[in-house]
């Protein structure tokens, strides 16, 4: 009996472990590149594709290269909503569209900050870089997304 309660309670702490106690998932890495006026600008991304990868994201992380990113894929096009719960370094989200265009960014998120951060419509996917990415290299809305994700 004794040992029933001590396996219920362990089991019911794990559900209660913050996020960072947990596992992080595992990333699949790619390619991407952004064609803007300046040129074309490539990426290496980590793809999250699951409900638990999209769910765990950039999370925790305390830097990122500058020429890194994550690209959030959905299954089929939606309203992209984000925020930045236990993110530590600042972001830039581009919201894409089944074209592979950018449809609106949201720049410099704050870090830990629970507001939510949307696309301005339906997108097939998110790229989360760091943030004052996309003004650092003039990325804007219009910009064409180069990846498999993208027809």
């Amino acid at each position: 009996m004794l040992r029933r309660v001590f396996l219920a309670a362990a089991l019911l702490l794990v559900g209660f472990l913050p996020v960072q106690a947990q596992r992080r998932p595992a990333f699949d890495r790619s390619s991407l590149t952004i064609e803007t006026a300046g040129g074309p600008r490539k990426f290496d991304i980590e793809l999250a594709v699951t409900p638990e990868q999209m769910s765990f994201g950039l999370m925790f992380r305390r830097q990122m290269p500058a020429d890194a990113g994550m690209l959030f894929v959905y299954e089929s096009p939606r309203p992209a909503y984000m925020w930045m719960k236990n993110t530590y370094i600042p972001l830039d989200m581009l919201f894409i569209g089944v074209d592979g265009r950018i449809v609106n960014i949201a720049e410099r998120t704050v870090p830990h900050s629970e507001a939510t951060v949307a696309s301005t419509g339906p997108v097939r996917a998110t790229l989360e870089l760091n943030g004052g990415t996309a003004q650092r290299l003039g990325i804007k809305p219009g910009d064409r997304v180069v990846h498999p994700s993208f027809r």
